[in-house]
């Protein structure tokens, strides 16, 4: 097993989400990240899969046509290159 260190300093890309890098492949990304209540992250895609758990609030992805709601424990997963969107839908920071 290898010991990760972030790999990079806290960015903000949208007002309201931070987001701390904390390793990387060719198909996967590994990152923490904040969302203020209410901030929508604008549609977007990239070419690694996206997985992670909640822990913390809630959040709504848009995925195509469909709406996804993940909460607080519960995991998610985005295939790369799917165009998808995201707003934290709690009142607390998700």
């Amino acid at each position: 097993m290898e010991r990760l260190e972030p790999e990079g300093e806290t960015v903000e890309p949208v007002d309201g989400v931070r987001i701390v890098p904390l390793t990387s492949g060719e198909r996967m990304s590994v990152q923490a990240f904040a969302i203020e209540p209410g901030v929508v992250v604008p549609e977007h895609e990239h070419h690694h899969e996206q997985s992670g758990v909640v822990c913390a609030g809630e959040l709504t992805f848009e995925l195509a046509a469909e709406s996804i709601a993940v909460g607080t424990g519960e995991a998610f997963h985005i295939p790369g290159g799917q165009p998808h969107a995201a707003r934290n839908t709690d009142d607390d920071l998700a």
